[in-house]
């Protein structure tokens, strides 16, 4: 699946999109799309992980299909389901007009006409525009059992259904699967995928991302802000900012017309980059102007 023809062609069709990634990151997404692989993508919340598998489908033009993962997932949620309402109403019309005989209607009822796909199935249907990305997020989040699911479908790229059998993708999707590290995924699962970590970004990058996703920012408050959360991420928080907070805070910022960050600004927007309210606290009053003067007198600094 040569989607791409170099590491840099990745990149460039990334940046496209708004996604400003790194070489290493660049080097495994182009070398799973040579090579047929899963990308499990593991990191921090909030630094990019589900973000570029929407990049990577808009700059292909593929289908994007979400898995969101989560406690108690099993395969009516993820693979497939009868739909049962449909095929109550079959019943009924069956006994009403005196029908099809008990075995022609079993085999009506079990067939895909009653077959509602959930994101595991949609992705192993063929699709004219290429295999479409799957995008199984946060499996941290799920259950070990449905890890061990997951093995025959990322393995082979196939799923059974009992009363069908086995379907097989024609072509493999592009699957990356993202986890944010709550719990520890299985080896088994890992051992079938290319990995890569997804750390924060450092400052120049950060102000790249910042630029491409929010270009009407001028250059001189995208840098305090980056500078900002950039120090955050150093200080004892119990959850450091992602990419994703710098971004909503750009825009609260834009939305509140400043020009230069304040102490002032900073405490009345904490909520747009600190999601709990002890480090809330830990930033109001002069904690935050610290920062910012430690980062204004830095030579080379904001």
């Amino acid at each position: 699946m040569a989607a791409f023809n170099s590491i840099d062609d990745v990149q460039a069709a990334l940046a496209s999109e708004g996604y400003i990634c790194g070489r290493a990151l660049a080097t495994v997404v182009y070398l799973s799309l040579t090579l047929g692989r899963p990308l499990f993508l593991e990191g921090e919340a909030g630094t990019g992980k589900t973000e570029i598998a929407k990049a990577l489908s808009a700059a292909l033009g593929r289908r994007l299909i979400r898995l969101q993962c989560y406690e108690g997932l099993d395969t009516s949620s993820a693979v497939y389901e009868w739909n049962f309402a449909a095929q109550m109403v079959a019943i009924r019309t069956a006994e009403a007009t005196g029908g099809a005989e008990r075995g022609a209607l079993n085999a009506e009822l079990f067939s895909e006409d009653f077959l509602i796909e959930r994101p595991l199935l949609q992705a192993m249907r063929p699709d004219p525009a290429g295999a479409p990305v799957l995008l199984i997020d946060e499996i941290d989040r799920s259950d070990e059992p449905f890890e061990a699911f997951l093995l025959e479908a990322l393995s082979d790229f196939q799923v059974t259904i009992p009363e069908l059998g086995v379907i097989k993708a024609p072509e493999p999707p592009i699957v990356i699967l993202t986890s944010n590290r709550t719990r520890e995924v299985h080896d088994a699962l890992k051992r079938r995928c290319l990995y890569h970590w997804v750390d924060y970004p450092d400052l120049e990058r950060e102000m790249a991302i910042l630029q491409a996703r929010v270009p009407e920012a001028a250059e001189t408050l995208s840098r305090e802000i980056v500078a900002f959360v950039q120090r955050l991420r150093g200080e004892d928080l119990f959850k450091r900012p992602g990419v994703a907070e710098t971004l909503d805070w750009a825009k609260c910022l834009l939305a509140l017309d400043v020009i230069e960050l304040s102490p002032e600004v900073i405490a009345d927007t904490l909520g747009a980059i600190l999601k709990y309210q002890d480090d809330i606290q830990k930033l109001q009053g002069s904690e935050a102007k610290r920062i910012l003067d430690d980062l204004r007198g830095e030579v080379g600094g904001v």
